[in-house]
């Protein structure tokens, strides 16, 4: 899988009441998207980010780490080949992202994501 790009995926309970120290203490005060469960907060002048979640829309478990890949379903068919746990399977969302998600032999969950262009 080539990998190009990782967010981390901090879990909260309320995105609203969090947001103010992400945005104000650690400077990520672009809002990239807020879809009320799951948001992400960006430096304006480095990039770096985060994204804030407290449960996923449509997966049974949250992730802990977004993995963007430029080919999601290369990324699952490798994943099946290998015998990882798909928590998620492979699924377009009505939010536009093709995604799903795999427990790593650690017990972490990740979504492997691409955003079309």
């Amino acid at each position: 899988m080539r990998v190009t790009r990782i967010i981390a995926d901090l879990p909260v309970d309320d995105i609203e009441a969090a947001k103010g120290f992400y945005t104000g203490f650690l400077g990520l005060s672009t809002e990239e998207f807020n879809l009320g469960w799951v948001a992400r907060y960006t430096s304006p002048d480095t990039g770096v980010n985060v994204q804030l979640v407290t449960q996923d829309a449509s997966a049974p478990e949250s992730p802990l780490l977004s993995v963007m890949s430029d080919d999601v379903e290369a990324a699952y068919a490798e994943a099946q080949e290998l015998g990882y746990e798909i928590v998620h399977p492979l699924t377009t969302e009505p939010w536009g992202v093709r995604r799903f998600f795999v427990r790593a032999p650690d017990g972490t969950v990740i979504n492997v994501v691409h955003h079309p262009h």
